[in-house]
């Protein structure tokens, strides 16, 4: 890998980590477009997680200082994450095995479009913005089968919180706060296998170039998502996932 790829590979987890269409996913496939060897860049993709968790820090401090001082709201988080560091330290390797194909990737990109649709067109009860133990439950659930590569985590998320009502600003601001824990925790592990030698890690330039470069363009990309969800839907999103999807998987069956 080179200072490019660490620019290049930072640039899109900052822009997919928050925009609804699958950090991991993206990640992935850029690695396989740089020609990189993927399974030994997991490393360095939680340190590119690592930088845009700076950016919800920046981003979100007086919600997250608000958060802090709620004890319901600190409740309502710890509960939510159960489920994402359940299935993290059970099932990560081999979810991640399994779906950190191309193709895989693509068909799951398919049907995230198909769920963002179904969470704009029938939610129960809309602008309803209320947090219960029962939604933002859920919501961790949601979180928890983000750690297949191609789900992105801010899209099911928010799209189970549109399926309660929540509106979708709200419903992405608990989200992103709701990702904390989860990328501390896997940033905390990789970084015990790192220096226990069981998790490979580029050259320290092009971990700082692809953390500060994740950052930036993070806080670029919640500042314009959270913008974006005030007036409009998750359908571009939904689009852009399926036209995605079908040319990847059109061109992997044609080769």
């Amino acid at each position: 890998m080179t200072l490019l790829d660490a620019l290049i590979l930072g640039i899109i987890q900052g822009i997919t980590e928050f925009l609804p269409i699958s950090s991991s996913g993206h990640l992935v496939l850029t690695e396989h477009l740089l020609h990189l060897e993927v399974a030994a860049l997991k490393g360095f993709d939680v340190v590119l997680h690592a930088g845009t968790l700076v950016a919800i820090f920046a981003y979100f401090w007086k919600d997250i200082w608000a958060a802090a001082r709620n004890l319901k709201m600190i409740g309502y988080i710890l509960l939510a994450t159960i489920p994402a560091g359940v299935l993290g330290l059970t099932l990560e390797d081999w979810l991640d095995e399994v779906f950190r194909d191309p193709s895989m990737i693509f068909g799951v990109m398919i049907l995230l479009a198909l769920y963002f649709v179904i969470a704009e067109k029938f939610p129960p009860q809309k602008n309803k913005t209320q947090f219960t133990w029962r939604n933002t439950f859920v919501m961790g659930l949601a979180q928890a089968v983000a750690l297949i590569p191609g789900v992105s985590r801010s899209g099911s998320t928010i799209s189970a919180g549109l399926l309660f009502g929540l509106k979708r600003e709200e419903a992405a601001k608990f989200s992103f706060i709701l990702g904390i824990p989860a990328i501390a925790g896997a940033t905390l592990l990789t970084g015990i296998k790192v220096v226990q030698g069981e998790a490979p890690m580029p050259e320290t330039s092009m971990v700082i170039m692809g953390f500060l470069v994740s950052a930036v363009v993070g806080y670029v990309s919640v500042s314009f998502l959270m913008k974006f969800l005030k007036k409009n839907s998750l359908h571009v999103f939904a689009i852009y996932l399926v036209v995605v999807g079908v040319l990847g998987l059109l061109s992997t069956y044609s080769f």
